[in-house]
């Protein structure tokens, strides 16, 4: 079967967003350029290191290469919900980040979770696998998105807001906390 990279190089709109109420929320990420629209699901733990990554790789070009970045997105911060038809193309499994410095820009990669988990290869997948010249992803499908660094920027102060728009943390555990009430452990599982 043959793999698809949708690839935005650079598309007109690049974000982090949701679906459903907080505590049953999906997270996505969806590009749009060139008439098309794909959104792909991933943990809402996979945008928080997308957006902390994506700080630090932005930090690492300024300090190697001299690449001057706003302390602030240039443009108007993109609070618009995702646009529908929020259709799953897969869910991440792995994402990748690279700063091109020929065209001076950030190249993210969201690559599809693969068939089978790492730890179900049998002894004769090993042999074939260290035999095997391609990477183990060429298979999957992918998203890749080339941003310049302010839309980089931009991404990661709206990614921010989306994670920590979630439930509230209690104060005492740390835990979300539900509406209908919390079970919280400091309180030896009377409701908070």
């Amino acid at each position: 079967m043959s793999h698809q990279v949708h690839a935005f190089e650079p598309p007109e709109r690049f974000v982090a967003g949701t679906v459903g109420p907080p505590g049953e929320r999906t997270f996505f990420l969806q590009a749009r350029g060139d008439g098309r629209l794909v959104s792909v699901a991933l943990e809402k733990v996979q945008v928080s290191l997308l957006a902390e990554k994506l700080e630090e790789l932005l930090a690492e070009a300024t300090r190697r290469f001299g690449v001057e970045l706003p302390d602030a997105p240039a443009v108007v911060s993109d609070n618009e919900p995702l646009e529908t038809p929020v259709d799953e193309e897969f869910r991440v499994g792995t994402l990748g980040l690279a700063y091109d410095v020929d065209t001076a820009t950030v190249v993210i990669e969201a690559i599809a979770a693969g068939e089978t988990a790492e730890g179900e290869l049998g002894d004769d997948d090993l042999d074939d696998a260290e035999e095997s010249d391609d990477e183990p992803d060429d298979d999957l499908d992918r998203l890749r998105v080339r941003l310049t660094p302010q839309a980089a920027r931009a991404f990661i102060d709206r990614a921010r807001r989306v994670v920590a728009a979630g439930r509230p943390p209690c104060p005492l555990c740390g835990q979300p906390l539900d509406p209908a009430g919390h079970l919280c452990p400091r309180h030896n599982g009377y409701h908070r």
